[in-house]
């Protein structure tokens, strides 16, 4: 036998605004009949076909169970006027196009209308958004583990590769004669280069090896080191012509391979490592705090510049939401669960505080939101082989590849993210 809850329903969109006033509701109820209640309200002369689909939040999370069931999993009674936000629900992304390659698809980034991309068969590839394949670039000497987009100036992009050959290389493209130089190749790790990651003022780049190393490098244009003969034996390229770079400094903390590297402000950085932990670097001078330790091997970090939240992935299948501004003795405000199988890829929204996607070995995608604790907003299907990267820079497109040996691109309805923005 039910109960009665006495809320008042309040949200940000003005569109959707109802009067504001104390309603009285069952406690049994569940997000689908508070969606027929206030479409009842907003568009009283429409059928429950012609409505909105709305999500509702109480207590700092989406409702996923009944009101009362969801009041005492919070520790709350019904017995005070509980506040309901609610909120046009996100749609499902749709699949936008798929991108075939010749082997595993490891790393993936965005940057205008441009998809970067790097395989295992070595080769970095340039695509339009569009679908359109513009560049292959066969210059490394095995595998490429991650790509990076670095800026954009007078029809020029820059950006980065990295490679089981022990190097990043800083590459230069004009999109207008669709040709690219090789800038510099950055030399300093003794392993394979896994992950990369560029600055917010794009005039450095961090990198992290299974060398156990993070190394820090210029993007300018200066070299140390004019590349000798070895050099251009080694890549494919017949006018290569690129000076070595060395790192500006090299950070030594971790036991085992670093697996994802991030920019946290222009002086902190943050990696995550097989060694099970996550290490908050001092760029002033060049020292890592304790460790923040994980119950697992990390696979892969990334931090929201909106919300100052980081979101990592592990082994053991879970997803876990830090706070490294928290004095606490524990970082983590909360725990994902969904995936069956190791979570290799994380990347949050780039306009919403709330959302990330995560990657896994399961070959599925999945798009969550941070007020779900307990299960994800959908699961993305289209990958029929692991996941091994994900990228959300641009704010209509999730793209991901794997071991299908395909991009897949995801894409969300274009008033969603208006409505973000504004």
């Amino acid at each position: 036998m039910s109960s009665q809850l006495q809320a008042k329903f309040v949200t940000r969109e003005e569109d959707y605004a109802i009067p504001d006033s104390v309603l009285s509701v069952p406690d049994n109820v569940t997000a689908k009949e508070l969606n027929l209640l206030v479409n009842s309200l907003l568009f009283p002369e429409k059928s429950e076909n012609d409505g909105k689909e709305f999500d509702f939040l109480l207590l700092g999370e989406l409702i996923r169970t009944t009101l009362s069931e969801h009041l005492e999993t919070k520790n709350a009674t019904s017995e005070q006027v509980h506040e309901i936000e609610y909120f046009i629900k996100y749609p499902a992304p749709s699949p936008e196009n798929s991108l075939i390659h010749d082997d595993w698809v490891s790393g993936v980034n965005a940057m205008n209308k441009w998809i970067l991309s790097g395989c295992y068969d070595a080769t970095v590839h340039i695509w339009g958004i569009d679908g359109e394949h513009k560049l292959t670039i066969p210059v490394h000497g095995a595998p490429v583990k991650s790509v990076a987009w670095v800026k954009y100036e007078e029809d020029e992009y820059t950006f980065i590769s990295t490679s089981h050959d022990e190097t990043a290389i800083l590459w230069q493209w004009n999109q207008h004669t669709n040709a690219v130089d090789c800038i510099h190749v950055c030399k300093g790790h003794q392993r394979s280069v896994d992950c990369v990651a560029v600055s917010e003022d794009t005039k450095k780049f961090a990198t992290g090896s299974y060398d156990q190393m993070v190394k820090i490098w210029s993007t300018d244009n200066e070299s140390e080191n004019v590349g000798g003969d070895d050099d251009k034996k080694r890549f494919k390229a017949d006018n290569l012509k690129a000076k070595t770079k060395i790192p500006l400094v090299t950070l030594s903390k971790h036991t085992d391979g670093v697996t994802g590297v991030q920019w946290i402000a222009a002086d902190r950085l943050l990696t995550c490592s097989l060694d099970c932990t996550l290490r908050l670097w001092d760029l002033n001078y060049s020292v890592a705090d304790n460790g923040k330790n994980g119950s697992s091997a990390f696979l892969d970090i990334s931090y929201s510049p909106l919300s100052k939240l980081v979101v990592s992935g592990s082994s053991d299948r879970h997803i876990r939401l830090w706070d490294t501004r928290s004095e606490e003795q524990t970082m983590v405000k909360s725990v994902y669960t969904s995936h069956s199988l190791w979570v290799t890829s994380v990347a949050w929204s780039p306009v919403d505080e709330y959302q990330f996607v995560s990657g896994s070995m399961d070959s599925l995608v999945k798009l969550w939101d941070t007020r779900s604790f307990k299960t994800p907003l959908f699961d993305i299907s289209g990958h029929e082989d692991k996941v091994f990267a994900i990228d959300w820079s641009l704010r209509n497109f999730v793209i991901s590849g794997g071991a299908d040996n395909h991009i897949k691109m995801y894409k969300f309805q274009d008033h969603l993210f208006s409505e973000a923005m504004d």
